[in-house]
């Protein structure tokens, strides 16, 4: 008894220089542990592994072994629960390694969710909303405030926000956000509108005229004008076209057989569109233009 509490006097350092168990795996130290020893996360923040990338990743530790450790907590003397790494430790029974090499650290339930999640958050290929669900965990299950989640991740609590907000929108454009379809900025600006069908209707214009984040924020302001009853705003005096433009307009037009459209500001600066309606029109387009070059 006396020794426990020479040991335990000692405090963290102790634990971690000498906690360990019979097969001399130590707390604060990364050993080789027995997959077959290692059990699942319950609270892995990560539901979905890209099945394509994940045989990339076996044929790389077939090939190479393991570059980055695991992390573990010691549940009892021969048993480790995993905090991070769900990746690689999948791929390594693939790959039929045998053991792993896993840092071995103490943890609470709590510490273990919060390292889980930040670990996630580390990752390069999260969608907007893997983030911000992984934000709402922190702040919800962790108990953390904005500022402290500041400090966790290394990011402003404005950025923090923008993201906890899109979980608002409803599940078809969070879908959308998912799948690449639409990006933050566009659901940035349809946050602004309370009214879900008209954000579902500004969602499926974006998917159908492929709108742009500038413009999508332009319908966007003009109708909470119109709901608030706010005049919309004057809209600046446009460039008067030049006749000589009018008539070289026409002319481009029935020379490359398309619309050709002229956009021009106040300053008469601008640029020349020229539209194609499929590969081959493209294609006869840039013909046309090539001829010029011989």
């Amino acid at each position: 008894m006396t020794v426990k509490k020479s040991v335990l006097g000692r405090g963290l350092d102790a634990l971690l220089e000498g906690a360990g168990n019979e097969s001399g795996i130590i707390v604060g130290k990364t050993s080789d542990i027995p997959l077959d020893k290692i059990i699942a996360n319950p609270y892995q923040p990560r539901t979905e592994f890209d099945e394509e990338s994940l045989q990339e990743l076996t044929h790389s530790i077939k090939t190479i072994g393991i570059i980055q450790p695991i992390t573990v907590r010691m549940v009892d003397q021969d048993r480790f629960q995993l905090i991070s790494g769900e990746r690689r430790l999948r791929a390594s029974r693939l790959a039929g390694l045998d053991s792993i090499p896993a840092y071995v650290r103490l943890a609470d339930d709590q510490g273990m969710l919060e390292m889980a999640l930040v670990e996630n958050l580390q990752r390069e290929d999260l969608d907007p909303i893997e983030i911000a669900l992984s934000f709402v965990r922190l702040l919800d299950e962790c108990n953390l405030t904005q500022e402290e989640l500041s400090e966790r991740v290394g990011k402003k609590r404005s950025t923090i926000s923008n993201y906890v907000r899109l979980l608002k929108l409803p599940p078809e454009i969070q879908s959308g956000i998912r799948n690449k379809e639409i990006t933050m900025g566009h659901a940035r600006a349809l946050i602004n509108i309370e009214d879900i069908e008209t954000q579902t209707m500004i969602y499926n214009q974006i998917i159908r005229y492929d709108f742009s984040v500038r413009k999508v924020e332009e319908v966007v302001r003009e109708i909470l004008e119109e709901e608030t009853g706010t005049p919309v705003k004057e809209r600046r005096k446009r460039f008067e076209t030049p006749q000589e433009f009018i008539q070289l307009k026409a002319h481009l037009t029935k020379f490359f057989k398309t619309d050709v459209e002229f956009k021009m500001n106040n300053h008469g600066k601008g640029k020349i569109v020229i539209p194609f309606g499929s590969e081959e029109d493209l294609e006869r387009i840039v013909g046309i233009l090539d001829d010029f070059n011989k």
